[in-house]
């Protein structure tokens, strides 16, 4: 989980340009203690703020008791690590709720495994379960989706009673494999009864076999289930060679079970997770990102400071990784899942939670929710970008008519919250969300007056695929000499006067 894998990462998508695709690119404020108490237990964050490694020979009975041993170690700044991840996640989930943007990306976060009161398997603030938290404020169904070669114990752990948090969790299975669960059988209680679902798999499987199981279990899934927002976890551990995993999957594969739920144009929140090789990682990430804007990119990766990382796959963007380990897995063990899946999908979704129909009406709104709604907030961060005007088209270095736009400043290599930005239009509070429209719309706070009637215009079509061109190898890039830096002055109250948004009453596991 070190750091190393964002750096790479950031380096990859700036240096094929897709930093100038994604309409914005976010410094998201930390999350504050009591964003983190929405979940997690007062006792363990307190704990988490104030362990570090000058002192924990004096906490050793808190460490033993909030698991904080082995493989998930005391490091410096520890908390304010946890903060910033679980922060980004839920500026995205914000972002979504508010209809700012339709996919929001946070590489940093999806630690899936940490539990309401401990650590486990690396992760020590579960962002997910708080994202989704935040996006049942407005959302009355959310499906959340993991391809991390870990079973997202974590997560489906929280919504184990629930029915409005489907869970669908593709991993490795033996009974001894880290975390130990995530068995077949394994479906929920309660409300929750068959809305955990789980697809076991072995060691080796490829390509095919992946998509073929995962395009049927989650086109099923989204066809019964009807989710108003997706949560993605993107685990790199699943591709071949992965130091910690055993499957056999390319990038091109991973990157595909992305664009297939990219494609169902439902607001999508989209997370890293695990991944140990971290060349492979910053690869597939990378691609990711390209896969969400609608780009295409070369197999040359662009020259970067980080060229050494690269130099044995001859600087290639999909190099091989598969075949490396024997496939255990058969089309008849598979089928049995499949089937499995459709008989659970079939009861559970006899009745499934309808839509809130302005059931959140009513609901105290925190500042940085009017101001999302309003369409001149940004949930607290900074926002680092170019402007693009109504009804135009930034062309690069060359564009000529920037003068009437102000540029803002140029996306840090460290940030870690990216979106893609859809029009956005008025909404009920409390109701769900229909198709996403196209990418390009009004900046935000702009209002449009369109005499003699509202306005014709129509959503745009999904974003189709833009070639994007990876910097020459050898050559150093001319650096961009019509982007000042300012200060933004963004929306959102001081984190010590922030008031905690009211969550709906979800069965979740204690």
């Amino acid at each position: 989980m070190k750091p190393h894998r964002l750096t790479l990462t950031n380096a990859l998508v700036m240096g094929y340009g897709l930093d100038k695709q994604i309409h914005h690119i976010y410094n998201p404020r930390p999350a504050t203690q009591v964003e983190l108490e929405m979940y997690h237990d007062h006792d363990y964050v307190e704990f988490l703020s104030r362990v570090t490694p000058n002192n924990q020979n004096e906490m050793r009975h808190l460490i033993d008791t909030f698991n904080c041993v082995e493989d998930c170690p005391i490091f410096a700044e520890m908390y304010d690590f946890c903060r910033m991840y679980a922060g980004a996640s839920l500026a995205g989930a914000r972002k979504l709720c508010s209809g700012t943007c339709d996919t929001a990306i946070n590489w940093s976060g999806g630690l899936h495994h940490a539990k309401r009161g401990e650590a486990s398997g690396f992760c020590y603030v579960n962002d997910i379960v708080l994202a989704i938290l935040e996006l049942l404020r407005y959302h009355p169904r959310v499906l959340y989706i993991d391809i991390d070669i870990h079973h997202g114990d974590g997560v489906e752990l929280a919504f184990y009673h629930s029915n409005r948090v489907m869970t669908v969790s593709f991993h490795k299975y033996t009974g001894e494999f880290f975390p130990g669960t995530g068995k077949l059988d394994d479906n929920g209680a309660n409300l929750g009864k068959h809305f955990c679902l789980n697809v076991p798999l072995q060691d080796g499987i490829d390509d095919e076999m992946y998509l073929t199981v995962f395009k049927t279990v989650i086109e099923d899934t989204v066809t019964a289930f009807r989710p108003t927002a997706i949560v993605l976890q993107c685990g790199a551990d699943s591709l071949g060679c992965d130091r910690l995993g055993a499957f056999n999957l390319s990038i091109a594969a991973h990157g595909e079970c992305v664009n297939f739920v990219r494609k169902f144009n439902v607001p999508l929140l989209v997370l890293g997770g695990g991944g140990y090789t971290i060349k492979n990682v910053s690869r597939c990430w990378t691609y990711e990102t390209a896969v969400l804007v609608g780009a295409e990119i070369p197999d040359e990766l662009p020259a970067t400071a980080y060229d050494p990382f690269f130099r044995d796959s001859q600087w290639k963007l999909h190099p091989p990784l598969t075949g490396r380990v024997e496939n255990q897995n058969s089309p008849a063990s598979l089928q049995k899942i499949t089937i499995s899946i459709r008989n659970k999908l079939s009861v559970a979704m006899q009745e499934i939670p309808p839509d809130l129909e302005g059931l959140l009406a009513d609901e105290d709104k925190n500042q940085e929710e009017r101001d999302e709604e309003r369409g001149t907030g940004f949930a607290g961060e900074s926002r680092g970008d170019r402007c693009i005007s109504r009804h135009e088209y930034f062309e690069g270095d060359n564009d000529v008519d920037q003068d009437d736009c102000l540029p803002l400043t140029v996306p840090k290599r460290n940030s870690i919250s990216s979106s893609v930005r859809k029009p956005r239009s008025k909404r009920t509070r409390g109701r769900g969300r229909g198709r996403a429209s196209g990418a390009h719309g009004r900046e935000d706070g702009e209002e449009v007056d369109e005499p003699g009637g509202p306005s014709s215009a129509k959503p745009g079509k999904t974003r189709g695929r833009i070639r994007s061109r990876a910097k020459p190898r050898g050559r150093v890039a001319e650096k961009d000499k019509d982007v000042e830096d300012i200060d933004a002055d963004v929306g959102g109250e001081p984190e010590s006067g922030f008031e905690p948004a009211t969550p709906v009453d979800v069965d979740i596991d204690i």
